[in-house]
């Protein structure tokens, strides 16, 4: 069984709703394959040849369940990974549509991927598992379900931490891709060392992510664990994830997020953006994160954007944060590049505006807590800090906050935050 166990609140232990939904099964005869009867018929891997030995190769047999299932027009068709067994499956896109308005992807067991990068030959190297035009997509790990995305051979041939290779890449597999897969949902399963992002969700409209947990070293390069993409109406709740990088990352053309109930350590926060490197016009509006806990990140709440975008960035919420000793608890970065402090001032940027971050605790790692670095050309508008109270992670020093063409309002809020006033 892969958990973790974080206490974020008293509103939410991970560990606790993993056991709680695996209580559940376990009522219905002491058996947590019973549990599935009650949505539907079964398509079991093994009955289409999958071999759990952990060594032979099975997306034969997962596509040809997949077929099956997603063919099979009785209501709620469940492909079904069983629980006490690992399935090596090579790269494999399960795609509709489905003749079923609901479909079940139910992983009791546990699914790995090949561990040497060669799996991937004249395959595409950015993705493991995939999902593409399914509606109504339901992958549930019922608390036991695991994808080890077994990615340290990736990690030890990326040439963002390994430069002096003579072959190195910059490409590396998705755990899980979601592609144009409306209505759907990923619930009650623990992701672990992907190669690369862990959960990529695209072009979907309306998408649950649900008692989730991700775990990869903080070292291992591009792990995020998700990231959003080209979607509206989306939420993610009760979920932990330590990772490389950002522990959930927002893209452009998002509208509707809710985040609630995370905890983010180790990583690289809870990041929008970065934002229109390619000189795009940006899409991003109505994000809500509330109720996320922070420990030894490099950031807390971020908001990044390249000076040549344009576009905006708007409506954003950040409540009810909780920062343990983390190096950027609030940033904003107008100016963000791939050498820091290294891209010239532009006449360009994306407009960011009306950013509340209100009710946030902790502690920071450095000096300056709260740093706003907004463009001279395209500054920040409508900035509202309340209730905010940080200090230093380190005992006897001081934080500070950092302004540059940014412009709001602030009550409560510590260090002094004046700065900010229009």
């Amino acid at each position: 069984m892969y958990t973790q166990r974080h206490t974020i609140n008293s509103s939410m232990d991970i560990s606790g709703a993993v056991l709680f939904i695996l209580a559940l099964a376990l009522s219905n005869n002491g058996s947590p394959r019973n549990v599935f009867h009650v949505y539907g018929k079964e398509f079991n891997v093994m009955d289409y040849g999958a071999k759990s030995d952990g060594q032979t190769e099975n997306s034969q047999a997962f596509g040809e369940a997949w077929n099956a299932a997603c063919g099979d027009s009785t209501p709620n068709p469940k492909l079904i990974v069983p629980s006490g067994h690992t399935f090596l499956v090579n790269p494999i896109m399960f795609r509709g549509p489905c003749q079923a308005p609901e479909i079940h992807f139910v992983i009791a067991g546990t699914i790995i991927a090949p561990d040497r990068p060669g799996f991937w030959d004249g395959k595409d190297a950015s993705q493991w598992l995939g999902f593409e035009g399914v509606k109504g997509l339901k992958v549930d790990g019922f608390g036991n379900g695991t994808i080890d995305g077994r990615g340290k051979a990736w990690w030890d041939q990326s040439c963002r931490y390994n430069p002096h290779l003579k072959t190195c890449t910059s490409l590396a597999p998705t755990a899980l891709r979601f592609l144009s897969c409306d209505e759907s949902i990923v619930r009650n399963v623990g992701l672990k060392d992907s190669a690369q992002t862990h959960i990529l969700i695209m072009g979907c409209n309306g998408f649950n992510v649900n008692n989730v947990v991700m775990m990869s070293p903080g070292s291992s390069p591009n792990t995020d664990g998700i990231h959003i993409q080209d979607t509206q109406h989306l939420s993610i709740s009760n979920s932990s994830f330590g990772v490389g990088d950002d522990c959930i990352s927002i893209g452009d053309r998002i509208r509707d997020i809710n985040i609630q109930n995370v905890k983010c350590g180790p990583g690289h926060g809870i990041s929008i953006g970065s934002l229109g490197r390619s000189g795009n016009y940006v899409q991003v509006e109505n994000i809500s994160v509330t109720n996320a806990y922070f420990t030894g990140t490099t950031n807390g709440a971020r908001i990044k954007t390249w000076q040549v975008g344009r576009g905006y960035v708007r409506n954003i919420k950040f409540e009810n944060l909780t920062v343990d000793s983390v190096k950027n608890p609030i940033i904003i970065d107008q100016n963000y590049c791939e050498v820091r402090d290294g891209c010239k001032e532009q006449e360009t940027g994306v407009q960011i505006s009306q950013v509340v971050y209100r009710g946030m605790s902790g502690t920071s790692s450095t000096e300056i807590a709260i740093n706003l670095k907004c463009s001279s050309s395209v500054p920040c508008r409508g900035i509202l800090m309340e209730d905010i109270h940080l200090t230093s992670a380190m005992a006897g020093k001081v934080v500070t906050t950092y302004c540059r063409n940014a412009h709001g309002n602030v009550t409560d809020v510590a260090p002094d935050s004046t700065c900010l006033l229009d």
